[in-house]
């Protein structure tokens, strides 16, 4: 059985390269969407919900130091090509990201972010 989770282990790596995407195992609950190939890193122990939708060069990480808390994100969000998303942070469920956005402070559920620093819009109809 090791054998065969090491053998997965380097076929998620490899293919990893081959796309340009950097994400580790059971960081992402259920659901993942990758819109586009492309750069794509996420920190190890980041903790993003289901039904999550990311495209291209989006960089999902912790602080400089290596003790640093990486970002939690909830579930059914949509992070916009380009975003960066660093610090100890959360973001609630149902956040939209829009493209080359910077965020860098904690959100509540039902937003919508956009530009740097980011500015917040509430999402009508929810």
């Amino acid at each position: 059985m090791k054998a065969y989770a090491l053998f997965l282990q380097l076929r998620v790596r490899k293919l990893g390269r081959q796309l340009g995407f950097s994400i580790p195992v059971n960081v992402f609950g259920p659901g993942l969407s990758i819109a586009h190939a492309g750069t794509i890193v996420v920190n190890g122990r980041c903790k993003i919900g289901a039904n999550c939708r990311i495209h291209v060069c989006i960089n999902i990480g912790g602080g400089l130091s290596k003790k640093a808390t990486p970002p939690v994100i909830g579930n059914d969000c949509y992070i916009g090509p380009g975003a960066k998303i660093y610090g100890d942070i959360t973001i609630g469920n149902n956040v939209a990201i829009g493209a080359n956005a910077v965020v860098n402070k904690s959100c509540g559920d039902n937003l919508t972010l956009g530009g740097f620093p980011p500015k917040l819009f509430q999402i009508k109809g929810l």
